[in-house]
């Protein structure tokens, strides 16, 4: 079973994240991928239509995580393991600075 979350930029759906049994993946949305405006999420992940696959969380992911008291917050406040890092992306970064935004995939 794996955990997913909706990565939109600006007001798209740029892609989908998921955390599996086997690490990460990351996929940009194919309608995304159509749009004459859409952008890279990060210059660590150029457009593409392949998936990104990563044992680990992947960097641009992980600097969206909220860091020091506003961790501590969030981690009281939804009851999670401050080292359960995908989850922490999904709760804290619906509304995260800058254009990317990531919101959990209720229809996993």
């Amino acid at each position: 079973m794996s955990k997913k979350g909706k990565v939109y930029y600006g007001d798209q759906l740029a892609g989908i994240i998921a955390e599996t049994d086997e690490g990460y993946t990351f996929a940009y949305d194919p309608e995304y991928l159509s749009s004459k405006h859409a952008m890279p999420i990060s210059l660590t992940m150029p457009l593409t239509t392949g998936v990104y696959l990563s044992k680990v969380l992947f960097a641009f992911f992980d600097g969206l995580i909220p860091e020091g008291w506003l961790l501590d917050i969030a981690t009281k406040h939804w009851k999670v393991k401050p080292n359960d890092r995908f989850e922490l992306l999904l709760q804290t970064c619906k509304d995260a600075i800058g254009a990317v935004s990531v919101i959990p995939d209720d229809n996993n």
